[in-house]
């Protein structure tokens, strides 16, 4: 419910907080006092638009807040949690704020962070619900009309069920299309990778034949030079002169070992050369054997070459790197098996369609069916109260307008609007339609009070609904709202003693002078000073004895 309103140099009010309660609370005052400024301040908190004309003389912006009990408000709390607005983890405090400045911006924040006005409306319509004739009467939408319904008359669990049925028939049909539109571009697709598939399959591709031919084509690509080195490398290490590596170790240890006396050190050096010219002989031994088995071979260099050209051409061709050849033949194969499955998996969602379809056409149908035996119900009962509000005469019809059979609907197999006849022989019309704010007040005020037990919107603002009723019918508005107070935070408006008389609680709006601006103040009232303005509703300002007897036993009877 809406706990606080925080207004800062609005219209004719400077600076202004006002705490509220659960209950009816009703707002009072004298003519042209400012009642209605609270409900446009709280207004634009909900996204309603402004201009700097809003505010107040001689201010440089206007800063209203308001702030409300989330807890009770599952729709809202998962809102703000679907969108990160939380205040914090947990949390059913809700504020949202609203800044006009002088040159005509706003802006608006949920919880501190900035937001859009189309979020702010949107969750401003699941907090409270205004019953006036500004544009915020979510009692005008068609989708308020479903909503309330299916509140009223069909089970929670079963509009779940349709709806997560209908998503899961749209997710399905969705990648039906898609498999659809893109068949014969797979048709094309398939024939193309079939292809390279065909040209790189000819190809007999080795497994790490590339590096294994750029390895060879270099060996044999310096063939002499490979020649002529391993012959020098002999020459040094054997097969020359005294000189060679060789010759000049063996005289090293001979020098050494011929030592009548060696110390440790020696003897180290000694084993060190020993170890040596152990492994300076299997050198030896190897370049003699690679000297003896390599030759220069053009012909195998011709053909590596050849073979290491084919690979290159290929794959500059598919542009990837040669060493990337193997991985693009995978993903081709894998490309093209997704592409000759698309067919069977095209057959299985279709399959799948006539289920989901045939699931959510059973779920439908019962949700039509509580519809149908509920908008009677619910058009009987508000029609009852049309007449105790002084509207004998006017009829509430629940239309149930059938969607196209191609295209269900989320909500359902219908669309749900109210029409509403206020004239004997008139025609139902659309809501929006009527031309009356007071009867559309009225119809509102009806359709409130018998769908308020199981609508989810918990605090209802009623602006002037007693507009051009009598004394008679006053009352029973005055009983009917605090009959709403029970279940839901009621806010209203009036200028009806009878009204004003049954709230729970009661702010009472008057003007003042501070230098040459006129202000704006809204007063709580204790028991004593809500008796005397009821007085005053009843019988002007000059308060009596008789008149003050009548409010008081008015309130008391509340």
């Amino acid at each position: 419910m809406l706990q606080l309103l925080s207004i800062q140099n609005y219209a004719t009010v400077d600076s202004l907080e006002i705490e509220f309660e659960s209950g009816m609370s009703v707002i009072t005052g004298e003519t042209g006092a400012g009642k209605s400024i609270m409900l446009g301040a709280l207004g634009l908190t909900l996204g309603d638009r402004a201009d700097k004309t809003v505010i107040r003389s001689g201010a440089h912006k206007t800063d209203i807040c308001a702030e409300f009990d989330t807890r009770n408000i599952i729709a809202a709390r998962q809102w703000l949690d679907d969108n990160d607005l939380q205040l914090e983890p947990d949390s059913a405090a809700c504020i949202l704020r609203r800044v006009v400045n002088s040159d005509g911006r706003s802006k608006a924040y949920i919880n501190g962070s900035p937001v859009t006005l189309a979020n702010l409306k949107t969750l401003g319509e699941m907090l409270i619900d205004i019953h006036s004739q500004h544009e915020h009467q979510s009692l005008l939408h068609r989708s308020t009309h479903q909503r309330l319904l299916d509140d009223y008359c069909v089970k929670a669990d079963l509009l779940a069920e349709m709806q997560s049925s209908w998503k899961q028939w749209q997710k399905n049909f969705q990648t039906i299309q898609q498999l659809s539109n893109q068949s014969a571009d797979d048709s094309a697709q398939s024939q193309l990778l079939s292809y390279q598939l065909i040209e790189l399959d000819e190809l007999g591709l080795g497994s790490d034949e590339i590096a294994t031919l750029d390895a060879e084509f270099r060996s044999l690509n310096h063939a002499d030079e490979t020649v002529a080195s391993v012959q020098s490398a002999l020459a040094l290490c054997s097969e020359s002169d005294d000189s060679n590596a060789k010759s000049l170790l063996h005289q090293a240890l001979t020098a050494l070992q011929a030592l009548p006396a060696k110390d440790r050190r020696i003897s180290n050096i000694i084993d060190l050369l020993l170890s040596a010219n152990i492994q300076l002989e299997e050198a030896v031994s190897d370049l003699r054997g690679f000297a003896d088995e390599f030759e220069a071979n053009p012909q195998r260099l011709e053909q590596v070459n050849a073979r290491l050209s084919q690979l290159h051409a290929i794959a500059r061709k598919h542009k990837v790197p040669p060493n990337e050849l193997a991985k693009l033949i995978a993903d081709l194969r894998q490309q093209l098996a997704a592409l000759q499955n698309s067919d069977e998996q095209l057959e299985a969602l279709q399959a799948n369609d006539q289920l989901l379809r045939a699931q959510y056409q059973q779920l439908a149908d019962k949700v039509s069916k509580q519809r149908q035996k509920g908008s009677m119900q619910l058009a009987k009962q508000v029609n009852q109260q049309l007449a105790h509000l002084g509207m004998p005469h006017a009829r509430l019809e629940v239309t149930l307008v059938s969607a196209e059979p191609k295209n269900p609907l989320k909500t359902g197999l219908e669309a749900v609007e109210f029409l509403v006849s206020t004239n004997p022989g008139q025609a139902a019309k659309p809501l929006i339609k009527i031309a009356s704010g007071g009867e559309l007040s009225r119809i509102s005020l009806a359709i409130q009070v018998i769908t308020a037990q199981t609508s989810h919107i918990p605090s209802l603002v009623f602006d002037e609904v007693d507009v051009g009723i009598g004394g008679g019918v006053a009352k029973v508005v005055g009983e009917l709202l605090r009959q709403l107070g029970e279940t839901a935070q009621i806010l209203c408006v009036t200028h009806q003693a009878q009204v004003a008389g049954k709230g729970h609680h009661h702010f009472f709006v008057s003007k003042y002078t501070e230098g040459k601006s006129t202000l704006t103040q809204i007063s709580a009232l204790n028991a004593e000073q809500k008796v005397r303005e009821v007085a005053r509703m009843l019988g002007g300002e000059e308060l009596s004895d008789e008149s003050l007897a009548h409010a008081e036993q008015m309130v008391a009877n509340s």
